[in-house]
């Protein structure tokens, strides 16, 4: 059994890479069009229509006290983040997004260790100190070795981050009694309408579909990136959280930097050799801290 399970866990942690992976590269094709909170809307409200039949049949199983958590991981699992990582785009490389998005398992670390049950080690200590390392070589990064002025852009992702950690350790040790598809679903189902007022209330959505060139290609971009990016592989996260760790699941970001970079290059997107250096340290950085004792 536990064979089966982990065989299950490494084939959804290569899935949900390849999708992840490829979330960067749809966020820069939607802000060919639209601006960063029309991206972000967008992609949590086609999530979250395709997500209805399963919230519909998942209502059965909540009770009063699961309605707070759902709405906490709807703000910080996908409302927030999506926001984060349009605005970010605006003006950092999808690939140097995808790099940053590797931050993710020290962050659940840190607030798994802050307040639930995780414990650090020295190693783990060490994994962090090198993993922030490489996220200032990355955002520093210049050409021919030189350092830029801070692109503070690069902070909406750290701060995306941050978020989806906080999510990780809600979902496993607060809503394990949920199904994955019933937490995806209703969180979604949540902050949708939110997207929806936003989207359809407050900026120029309507009039760019109807009159910008190119529109309706950057809006199947963002609706793809919803469905599957969102909707689809936040089930499948769900699902590998709860039947795996935290630290396990989120090591998905080891893999999703080589996806957006490859996405990156390309698109052409130029990558200097402190890029490299930064993905590398923050990588080297989670395995060490996710690096059990034999």
């Amino acid at each position: 059994m536990e064979k089966n399970t982990n065989l299950i866990a490494g084939f959804l942690l290569a899935i949900l890479a390849i999708i992840w992976g490829s979330s960067f590269i749809l966020i820069k094709r939607g802000l060919d069009v639209f601006d960063a909170g029309e991206v972000g809307a967008i992609r949590i409200i086609a999530a979250s229509v395709f997500l209805i039949p399963f919230a519909i049949q998942g209502l059965k199983n909540v009770e009063k006290r699961h309605w707070k958590l759902l709405l906490a991981v709807g703000f910080f699992g996908s409302l927030l983040p999506a926001f984060l990582f349009a605005k970010a785009q605006t003006q950092i490389a999808s690939s140097v997004a995808g790099i940053l998005n590797a931050l993710t398992p020290l962050f659940t670390m840190i607030i798994g260790a802050l307040f639930f049950t995780q414990k650090f080690t020295a190693r783990t200590i060490l994994g962090l100190i090198i993993g922030f390392g490489g996220t200032v070589i990355l955002i520093l990064a210049g050409p021919g070795g030189s350092i830029a002025s801070l692109n503070y852009y690069a902070l909406y992702v750290v701060l995306a981050t941050i978020f989806y950690g906080a999510n990780l350790n809600l979902i496993k040790f607060k809503i394990q009694d949920l199904r994955a598809r019933t937490i995806t679903s209703l969180s979604l189902a949540l902050v949708g309408p939110l997207a929806a007022i936003y989207l359809f209330g407050a900026t120029d959505f309507i009039n760019k579909v109807s009159t910008v060139e190119g529109a309706l290609f950057s809006l199947g971009a963002i609706v793809l990136l919803g469905v599957m990016g969102t909707a689809i592989a936040l089930i499948l996260f769900n699902q590998l959280v709860k039947i795996t760790s935290p630290i396990f699941t989120s090591s998905v970001t080891y893999l999703i930097p080589i996806v957006a970079v490859m996405w990156g290059i390309w698109d052409g997107e130029l990558l200097y050799p402190g890029h490299y250096i930064g993905m590398v340290a923050i990588i080297l950085g989670v395995y060490l801290a996710n690096r059990k004792k034999k």
